[in-house]
């Protein structure tokens, strides 16, 4: 039987791990750009070559690592509209604007063009939110809360947007009031 993972030494889990840290680590010292393979490996204790074994290129690595799963593991829907979409709105809110979502942002929306798998890759830690949000607009509909045509994913895409305009805009200014306001046009729109 063959040997299903191949030949060579057994991965380092470590690695990945301190490869994370060291990204995050970087990413609030200095931002986007000093996050380089020569300084995640130096803070991670391993090789440039170690890295590029694991993500096929940085952009990757430092994606996985402000970003390291699906981001809708505790959305809760199902109480009133404008209590669900509040929710959206912070959850969004909370994590892009972290101190390392917040530094790694620019840099990996200026990497999308260059990594279309990593456009994917980025869209699919959404994918959660988009389904669940899609569920419960189909009964906001139902129930006359929203307009026929409103759809999960135009309505995603309006709240990430604004989470991302405030955070390069107006950094620290996305506070509850702020949610509150989003959330109310919301509401509105989607009765129209």
């Amino acid at each position: 039987m063959a040997n299903p993972r191949g030949t060579g030494r057994p991965r380092d889990p470590r690695i990945e791990a301190d490869a994370h840290a060291a990204v995050r680590a970087l990413l609030v010292e200095g931002g986007y750009a000093a996050v380089t393979g020569a300084a995640v490996a130096a803070r991670a204790g391993t090789t440039k070559a170690a890295l590029y074994r694991r993500w096929p290129a940085l952009p990757h690595l430092v994606h996985e690592a402000v970003f390291p799963g699906e981001l809708a593991l505790d959305l809760s829907l199902g109480a009133d509209l404008p209590t669900d979409l509040a929710g959206v709105v912070r959850g969004a809110r909370d994590a892009l604007c972290t101190p390392v979502a917040a530094a790694a942002l620019p840099g990996l929306l200026a990497e999308i063009g260059t990594f279309p798998d990593l456009h994917a890759a980025m869209l699919q830690r959404f994918a959660g939110v988009f389904t669940a949000l899609d569920d419960r607009l189909r009964v906001a509909v139902a129930a006359g809360e929203a307009h026929p045509e409103a759809r999960a994913d135009d309505l995603l895409r309006l709240v990430i947007g604004a989470v991302i305009a405030g955070l390069l805009l107006t950094p620290g200014a996305l506070d509850d009031g702020w949610v509150d306001r989003l959330t109310g046009t919301l509401v509105r729109s989607l009765r129209s």
